[in-house]
């Protein structure tokens, strides 16, 4: 794509590492890719030498030219498939409007495939499909498309037919269904010269292909029609001769069912990128099919308590969403009128999101942005809506994956880097306001406002970090925190007992990944661990009532407060459900559930005064709540019996504000800390009644050919102690993925006869498939995460090299039996 629309002047290979967005040594050394890489380029290309090129003419017919004369400008984001990686997946999806599906067209649609296409639909992004590798030995153009129906539970469109010279020959272009024309690309060029040869020329030489591609147009039209009311008066309109219908109309119809997810129409390309066929049109299909920035879903936003989406701030709508007004107040604690707060919008002049953040030597911090709204100007200053602190803009950029070129404002829709942010990190809400105090920032409620935040999966595996000396030993925290800060889902954590640091992961890789680059890139004198697996302490019994009073100087300040905390395991019937109200909240985290309640009990002799509402001026009951929670958080972060933090634990958490506040001494911080007493003292409480331990139970789909699938399945019964869920479903898809979606019936698919197939009908196909020990099989078992060390190469071993396996993370179970007598004797080293 780069090398087409005149960005670069040579074409990358993977496996060279030369590709552009790889440019991490580690990506180079072992050629995949391990973070998201950004870059920015226009389609059709700017420069007049390659509109010129491609105009060319050759034996008197035309060469492929873009199929718009108006320039886009494309920011493309290249994320890693492994699936150690899924988080750099998952925050470059929160922010982009438009996805490209490649997929293999040997392997077709696998496991991780399955997983990020789920990922893609939650968040509602519109996507094509392009199958890459026609040109291998045992590609099946048409069985892909069949599969993106059975597993991906969509409607293929097909806008383009493979051309195989002579029928079985070499891959050697593409039918364009749409415009009824074929592409053709000389053999060993560079790609930019494509022949381009009118449906009725094609007929003459090559009439099956000719025929196939009409037979895909009408196909294409037939689809259409049956969701979209626009292509039905057209197709009426040229008397009913799909041929005839012209391509401007199929284009829109296309387009009109791509960004309207309820269609479910997905448009399919193909291509062999290795050989360079078939990357033009695709980037003609992006400019064609994908959304602009105008056109995507309003992102979500939450001021203060309320919930809504951008315009309905931006408009003053969500000031008084279902009759409650947000709390406003000047900065002095005086509350504005329902007028001023709009006016106090109006002078919010960008907010952005940011996505990503990278380290650069020379740079700094490169924090990634995508602005929502506005404009961000060079020289403006960023206030954090999540961490309350103003930073200003050192320099703009825009990205070429490791390249980069100073600009002097981003405007909505963009995606760029901002330079000189010390604190911002990923998920983080940073908005430009006109007037904004460099202290306090931008006043109520505007500097409450959050865009959804990117959610951060919790870590799996873990391995101990030392450094080689002492001396040495902030030069390795400081490098370990800019990983952090790149990655969040890397974690980093203290072992009380031994002293070690640890480094959390997602998986193997991904820690071997942060080892090496801690090592290699950062020059970090130190040793990484063997790689362990992070368990959790449960409780079994609930605790009795036990309250805490803190009474003593905190950072150099008097602290006093009180309150009551009961814990309980948290059973499998209870609701829930986070709720907030100004006198009782509920929040789920970390897998545990935790109440917070400011109440008085009922007085029958009324002795005591009774209260009336009334807290101290400097604690808000936002404030008094937030501080309970962060203190039962820091209390469960590590357990009783085991150095694992606690699960699936209820805490609750009450405090009387007649006799557990202490006026101007009753601080946040104290309140955390009386709270962290309570629960730990409840906990205690509780652990004399005995604690279990809990692992992670993962959901795993293991491929394999049938030849190999008894060995796989013994192995997971026997030797890991997994429970097999499934052989194949019915349908061939992976749990979780269909999420109530319709079946796709296969008959009413068009797919185009793959010419090593013996057959058209691709249920004969499966059928014959069933007495070929070459196959795909598909696996899907719930195994201990434990069990699944070292997996990939034993499967490897037992399916001479063709398996392969992708795993989520299910749920916290309880150890039981040998294996939990053996995991004992194990933390307790006797």
């Amino acid at each position: 794509m780069l090398y087409y629309s005149g960005h670069t002047r040579r074409l990358g290979n993977v496996d060279d590492g030369s590709t552009v967005t790889d440019f991490l040594p580690a990506e180079r050394q072992r050629g995949v890719t391990i973070q998201s890489a950004a870059i920015t380029f226009h389609w059709p290309p700017l420069t007049e030498q390659n509109d010129k090129e491609a105009k060319t003419q050759k034996g008197g017919r035309p060469l492929l030219s873009p199929s718009t004369e108006e320039n886009h400008m494309i920011n493309l984001i290249d994320t890693p498939g492994h699936a150690d990686f899924t988080f750099e997946v998952v925050r470059s999806l929160r922010i982009l409007d438009g996805a490209v599906c490649i997929l293999d067209g040997v392997a077709g649609v696998e496991a991780q495939t399955e997983k990020v296409w789920y990922q893609a639909a939650k968040y509602g992004i519109p996507k094509i499909i392009y199958i890459n590798k026609l040109d291998r030995d045992g590609a099946a153009y048409g069985k892909t498309v069949h599969e993106v129906a059975s597993r991906l539970f969509v409607w293929p469109a097909v806008c383009q037919v493979p051309w195989f010279e002579g029928g079985k020959g070499r891959f050697c272009g593409v039918g364009d269904v749409v415009n009824l024309r074929a592409y053709r690309w000389p053999e060993g060029g560079d790609g930019k010269i494509v022949e381009t040869i009118a449906i009725n020329e094609l007929g003459e030489a090559n009439l099956t292909f000719a025929d196939e591609v009409k037979k895909a147009r009408v196909a294409l039209i037939e689809l259409l029609s049956g969701y979209d009311e626009a292509m039905v008066e057209k197709f009426l309109e040229f008397d009913e001769n799909h041929l005839h219908v012209p391509a401007e109309n199929i284009l829109a119809s296309l387009r009109r069912c791509t960004l309207d997810q309820k269609s479910r129409i997905m448009p399919v390309f193909g291509g062999a990128s290795f050989r360079n066929i078939g990357v033009q049109p695709l980037l003609d299909a992006i400019v064609q099919l994908m959304p602009s920035p105008k056109e995507v879903p309003i992102p979500e936003v939450r001021v203060g308590r309320v919930n809504g989406n951008l315009r309905q701030l931006l408009g003053g709508e969500l000031l008084s969403k279902e009759g409650q007004s947000i709390p406003a107040t000047d900065g002095k604690g005086k509350a504005l009128s329902a007028r001023q707060p709009m006016a106090v919008i109006s002078n919010l002049e960008a907010c952005a999101l940011a996505f990503k953040v990278v380290h650069d030597a020379r740079r700094g911090a490169l924090v990634y942005v995508r602005v929502y709204s506005g404009t961000i100007h060079g020289d403006a200053s960023l206030y954090n809506t999540n961490l309350q602190v103003t930073e200003p803009i050192q320099r703009l950029l825009r990205m070429y994956a490791s390249d980069s070129v100073d600009i002097s404002s981003l405007p909505a829709g963009q995606i760029g880097v901002i330079t000189g942010l010390k604190y911002a990190r990923t998920g983080d809400t940073l908005i430009s306001y006109i007037g904004a105090s460099a202290k306090t920032g931008p006043p109520p409620p505007v500097n409450s406002l959050q865009l959804r935040p990117i959610e951060v999966p919790p870590a799996v595996f873990f391995s101990s970090v030392e450094s080689n000396s002492l001396g040495e030993a902030k030069a390795v925290y400081n490098a370990l925190n800019i990983l952090i800060r790149e990655d969040p889902s890397l974690q980093l954590s203290v072992d009380r007992d031994s002293g070690q640091t640890l480094l959390n992961g997602m998986g193997e890789f991904h820690l071997e990944i942060a080892a090496d680059r801690l090592i290699k890139d950062f020059k970090a004198k130190a040793t990484m661990g063997t790689i362990e697996i992070a368990y959790r302490e449960a409780l079994l019994l609930p605790s009795s009532s036990i309250t805490a009073l803190v009474n003593r100087e905190i950072a150099g300040k008097k602290a006093k407060a009180s309150c009551t905390a009961i814990v309980r395991p948290l059973a499998n019937n209870d609701n829930n459900q986070s709720v907030s109200d100004d006198y009782e909240t509920t929040v789920l985290e970390n897998g545990n559930s935790i109440t917070t309640t400011i109440s008085a009990p009922d007085d029958p002799t009324g002795t005591v005064e009774p209260w009336h509402g009334r807290l101290p001026p400097q604690l808000s009951s936002e404030t008094l709540h937030m501080s309970l929670r962060n203190g039962a958080l820091a209390a469960l972060s590590r357990g009783i019996q085991y150095p694992f933090p606690f699960h699936n634990v209820h805490v609750s958490i009450s405090i009387d504000p007649r006799h557990e506040l202490f006026g101007s001494d009753t601080s946040s911080a104290a309140l955390s800390s009386a709270a962290r007493e309570a629960t730990k003292a409840a906990l205690k409480d509780a652990a004399q009644g005995g604690t279990a331990i809990m692992e992670h139970v993962m959901n795993v789909i293991v491929n394999a050919d049938e030849a190999s699938l008894g060995a796989v399945v013994k192995d997971l019964n026997s030797e890991r102690g997994a429970n097999v869920v499934s052989l194949d479903n019915a349908d061939g898809t992976t749990p979780g993925i269909r999420e109530g979606l319709p079946a796709v019936d296969l008959r009413k698919v068009y797919a185009p006869l793959d010419p090593f197939e013996g057959g058209p009908n691709f249920a004969d196909q499966e059928q014959a498939e069933m007495n070929n020990s070459s196959r795909q099989r598909t696996v899907m078992a719930r195994v201990p995460l434990r069990e699944m060390m070292g997996y990939l190469k034993h499967l490897r071993s037992i399916t001479g090299g063709r398996g392969s396996f992708v795993m989520s993370a299910d749920r916290f179970e309880r150890v039981v039996g040998q294996r939990e007598k053996t995991l004992q004797k194990e933390l307790r080293g006797y």
